[in-house]
């Protein structure tokens, strides 16, 4: 897939929030019910295996669904998202990450989360 634009980052980025609000939903149950699921492990209203096994295979899809987007899923707890982009000529990757509700930030491709920047 191409490159992103920041306009066009921030527009994916808004059609996927449904999209990672539930991911983010189904992996807190998810860690609860593996937790459950432990030898001497909290019990929990969530279920059983069967509801982790679901749980984990509705994760996958959701992952999917934002990569097929072009986006690069980076992390997972805490979840990380990147838009390939240019500013300025130079590769960068524009950057989301949990608790953001808007696209504000990125990053040179060679420098990672470390080199992370306010959009201009």
């Amino acid at each position: 897939m191409g490159l992103f634009t920041v306009a066009e980052a921030r527009d994916e980025l808004e059609r996927l929030m449904p999209v990672l609000d539930e991911l983010l939903a189904i992996r807190a149950d998810a860690a609860e019910l593996a937790a459950s699921l432990a030898p001497g492990g909290p019990q929990t209203g969530l279920g059983g295996l069967p509801e982790l096994k679901a749980a984990q295979a509705r994760l996958d899809e959701l992952m999917a669904s934002v990569q097929q987007t072009g986006a690069e899923l980076k992390g997972f707890a805490p979840l990380l998202i990147d838009f390939p982009a240019e500013l300025d000529g130079v590769p960068v990757l524009l950057c989301w990450i949990e608790g953001d509700r808007t696209l504000s930030w990125y990053h040179r491709a060679d420098l990672g989360f470390a080199g992370r920047r306010p959009l201009p």
